[in-house]
């Protein structure tokens, strides 16, 4: 598992598109820009922000504030690295094909793998959290049961065409956005006029006199990043959808630019509003503060419309783990590191058989809502955190590797650069390991560290059984 020297010159554009698993059908480039951008701003807002920032709050009080600004900046720096790349060359499943061609064979398979478990394990909190927001109306409905019916429509869905998940997720994403501006806008029309219930009580100051800004310390913060990040997972998703885009190299540089406003808005600006309405001691961390200070505003049935609203970020976060799993699959059998099987096409140009054993895989997470409700949600955000980090800590090791064969000669520079690098790199290095080490300090977290060697292992494995696929000969198979 040596690290391997980049390549003389870049390989073909959409190498994994081509092969000899690849007679038939490919991937249909039906998404379009509007798809992309939506896509991008839907990646950035899921149940991490709806639901995962209630118990934050209550832990971190406003210096929750502190911690997505901070992995905002990270986040950023890596979208960037990334952006680098994609306009270097344009190709489906992009995290396993950099880092197979910057790092190594052993780096392709790990992080295709990687990164379709953290999506496996998204999409199984997202099912989790379908299951909680839609007992907000019929607390007597199991919780398990929501998450098995939107599974299946979300699958079928997505069985039909590429440009029917771009559809799903268009909407669903400018509906979290309205949501957001929304609170934005009531709480400014508050906090300027005082209007409605809250008009007395809401200021500004809420957010630093209930106990400073850090209540707890800078421990909370600090613990509150695990959870922060989770929110974050999904803004890579531009690298899974490059291979199905139109005209990737104008729309991908100005999706990743907006990331740093998208996550001041977003994240800042509507947290921000939140606790301005609602002092942070005061809001409920087993319910979505959304849901809470929407149906203090006084607005009849806000609440149940704001509720409506984050079960759509689930399902909208669901929807694109069903995606890219089987994309992720689809990249992995090109280059001989998953079953031949999941390389091939649907006639509607649609991985179809990774989709459905991604599906099939995620129907454990509606098992775990039936044995462990009340921990389920934090078992498995814990888990894809730790596959965020890995996913994340591959792609800039591949940007740093890509720099240095530009700096060699071998590779042309191109003009959408990540800035600071490679300072910004090690910053990004520095981060990821900051929260692995966070992740001990909690009960509940503390299962991903167990469940990382376990999947190192499965890794090594994996990859060892593969390598004498990858010697032999294609046409031999």
């Amino acid at each position: 598992m040596s690290h391997r020297p980049p390549p003389p010159a870049p390989r073909p554009a959409h190498r994994a598109e081509t092969g000899p698993a690849c007679s038939g059908p490919e991937l249909h480039r039906g998404l379009q820009s509007r798809h992309i951008q939506m896509i991008a701003i839907g990646g950035t807002i899921g149940v991490g922000l709806f639901l995962g920032s209630a118990g934050a709050l209550h832990d971190a009080g406003p210096g929750l504030l502190f911690s997505y600004a901070l992995a905002g900046v990270v986040i950023f720096f890596v979208m960037r690295a990334l952006g680098e790349l994609l306009v270097h060359r344009p190709v489906s499943g992009s995290f396993a094909t950099y880092a197979e061609e910057f790092i190594g064979h052993w780096a392709g398979f790990a992080t295709g793998w990687s990164y379709w478990l953290m999506w496996v394990v998204t999409g199984t909190a997202e099912l989790t959290a379908a299951g909680i927001y839609v007992r907000f109306w019929w607390p007597e409905v199991p919780q398990w049961l929501p998450g098995l019916i939107a599974l299946a429509i979300l699958g079928v869905a997505n069985l039909a065409a590429v440009r029917l998940f771009g559809e799903f997720e268009f909407w669903f994403a400018l509906i979290k956005v309205l949501t957001i501006v929304g609170l934005l806008v009531v709480a400014a029309a508050i906090l300027v006029f005082g209007f409605g219930p809250l008009g007395d009580t809401a200021s500004l100051s809420n957010i630093w006199t209930h106990g400073g800004l850090f209540p707890h310390g800078m421990a909370g913060p600090l613990l509150a990043l695990q959870v922060v990040v989770f929110a974050f997972v999904g803004v890579e998703l531009l690298g899974v959808t490059v291979g199905e885009s139109k005209d990737p190299e104008k729309t991908l540089p100005t999706a990743v630019r907006r990331v740093i406003w998208r996550i001041g808005l977003f994240y800042l600006g509507a947290l921000t509003a939140v606790m301005a309405l609602v002092p942070w001691n005061q809001l409920d961390p087993e319910v979505s503060p959304f849901v809470l200070v929407f149906a203090k505003v006084g607005i009849p049935a806000a609440a149940g419309v704001v509720n409506l609203v984050v079960l759509t970020a689930a399902l909208s976060s669901c929807n694109s783990g069903v995606f890219s799993t089987g994309r992720m699959l689809h990249t992995l059998a090109r280059d001989r590191h998953a079953p031949a099987a999941f390389g091939r096409v649907s006639r509607q140009g649609v991985p179809a058989a990774g989709i459905l054993a991604s599906m099939a895989v995620m129907l454990l997470g509606v098992a775990a809502n039936y044995f462990v409700p009340e921990q389920a949600f934090a078992y498995v955000t814990s888990v894809a955190t730790i596959a965020a980090v890995f996913t994340w800590g591959i792609i800039t090791w591949s940007h740093l590797r890509y720099r240095a064969a530009v700096r060699a000669g071998r590779l042309r520079p191109v003009s959408f650069r990540m800035p600071l690098s490679p300072v910004s790199n090690y910053v990004v290095f520095a981060f990821l390991a900051l929260v692995l080490v966070l992740l001990a300090f909690g009960a509940e977290t503390r299962i991903a560290l167990y469940v990382a060697p376990v999947w190192a292992a499965i890794l090594v494995t994996g990859y060892l059984g593969t390598r004498r696929r990858r010697a032999e000969p294609s046409g031999s198979r």
